[in-house]
């Protein structure tokens, strides 16, 4: 995590179930967990994406480890929870950041193509949820979804995630309701365009990403890092009355997006 604002050790002695966690968005947020002192198991379908993000954080310091698993597969869940609790004793924080996406026009997106994603993003969120639930309860953890402002206004050729994104809006709130009598949080962060992202670099041509940075009210595209300090925060103490909250992260974007692209 650059320009580090937080105490080394915010999140000591706490334990971190990250999906997604070995690239992108989700893989900056684990390290930064890491960073501020949480052990962190990362999850995701293959290893080969997890092993050098593990080993990067425990070179420097932290506590990872990584197990693979398909969050649209229960049982693969169940398997890799056990895991991290066998590992680190306990899971009280969760990031649900296992995602998939492409561009695709909605007459052209076959119902697998729609399918494939709701069952990541939104599904997977779901499995992941309901297999933490034993642990968090446990201990009054704390949920963090990972979500997009893709369908606050409509955004084009990506209605599938946009669908997936806003159950995931949906469920966080639901969840905070029905799980806050145990103690557990259950937050999400709406990133805006994120820069150094695989997503911005393969799914948003150049003229598109130029018109893009100017709607942005302060002037320029988020970074990994401005999601992993809003990530810090809501897993804090700091945040500790903040529950059903989607922390939108994308520099006033969404709000002054009025045309399509």
């Amino acid at each position: 995590m650059t320009n580090r604002i937080f105490a080394d050790d915010i999140l000591k002695d706490h334990v971190a179930f990250v999906t997604g966690g070995g690239t992108g968005i989700t893989g900056g947020v684990a390290r930064a967990l890491a960073e501020a002192g949480a052990s962190v198991s990362l999850v995701s379908r293959k290893l080969e994406h997890l092993d050098p993000a593990a080993a990067l954080i425990n070179e420097k310091g932290g506590k990872a480890f990584a197990v693979a698993a398909d969050v649209r597969d229960p049982d693969a869940v169940d398997k890799a929870l056990k895991a991290t609790v066998e590992r680190f004793g306990k899971v009280d924080i969760l990031v649900n950041g296992a995602a998939g996406n492409f561009l695709c026009a909605p007459e052209e997106l076959s119902p697998n193509g729609f399918g494939t994603v709701v069952d990541i993003d939104l599904k997977g969120t779901f499995n992941v949820c309901r297999a933490a639930y034993p642990e968090l309860k446990k201990h009054r953890g704390q949920i963090l979804n990972i979500s997009a402002t893709l369908h606050y206004l409509g955004t084009p050729m990506q209605l599938h995630v946009s669908a997936a994104k806003a159950g995931v809006d949906a469920l966080t709130r639901n969840l905070a309701v029905e799980w806050g009598r145990h103690g557990i949080r259950v937050n999400a962060i709406a990133p805006g365009p994120i820069e150094d992202t695989e997503g911005m670099k393969r799914l948003v041509p150049e003229p598109i990403k130029q018109k893009l940075r100017q709607r942005v009210p302060l002037g320029r595209f988020g970074l990994i890092a401005d999601i992993e300090r809003a990530a810090v925060f809501l897993c804090s103490d700091a945040a500790s009355y903040i529950n059903g909250a989607i922390l939108v992260v994308d520099g006033g974007h969404w709000l002054a997006a009025n045309k399509l692209i």
